[in-house]
């Protein structure tokens, strides 16, 4: 299989950076990462120690290097501190189609840094990474994200019923994608 995905790539909005997440960044990581609220919808538990922020950092480069996703790290521009993360997982090339996954510090929630955010990501995967299909996986009651992904044309497909074990229990998951054709029409 040929390696999509060369140098890391970085991407630039009009208000973000979004670059590879290095393990300087695991204490602003932990920061979030342990907040009950945004992990409420992210399949884990909240963290609570910088050594499991180094572990979903090992994880963000094993997926990197085994060429089957890459995530960014969220920095406002002038501030070189992530504040969340938005990215690719579950590449498959043979079918060209990736899941999109992301999670956002509370205190940007609201301020359209992950509309700004997925559309860098979307136009890296369709443009750079030749994908025929891009998918999310919310659960029901995270609203904001089905609201996200619905406002960026995606369509909801179905409910994968007890689809993810969070730690506590299984978890719904609705099924929602964009195809490229779908996004070269908007």
């Amino acid at each position: 299989m040929e390696k999509v995905l060369q140098d890391f790539p970085v991407l630039e909005t009009e208000r973000l950076i979004l670059r590879q997440i290095r393990k300087t960044d695991a204490s602003s990581m932990l920061k979030y990462l342990s907040d009950k609220d945004v992990m409420e919808h992210y399949g884990l538990l909240p963290f609570k120690t910088e050594e499991e922020a180094l572990d979903e950092i090992a994880w963000y480069d094993s997926i990197y290097a085994g060429n089957t996703g890459v995530r960014w790290g969220i920095t406002i521009k002038g501030v070189d501190e992530v504040i969340g993360s938005f990215g690719f997982l579950n590449y498959v090339a043979q079918h060209s189609r990736s899941q999109i996954g992301y999670e956002l510090d509370k205190q940007f929630w609201g301020k359209g840094i992950a509309s700004e955010a997925i559309e860098a990501i979307l136009e890296y995967g369709f443009g750079e990474m030749k994908l025929q299909r891009i998918e999310a996986l919310i659960e029901p009651p995270n609203v904001a994200s089905c609201k996200l992904v619905e406002r960026k044309d995606f369509i909801k497909e179905g409910l994968l019923r007890s689809y993810e074990f969070n730690g506590k229990k299984f978890d719904d998951l609705y099924m929602y994608s964009l195809l490229k054709s779908d996004y070269e029409s908007m």
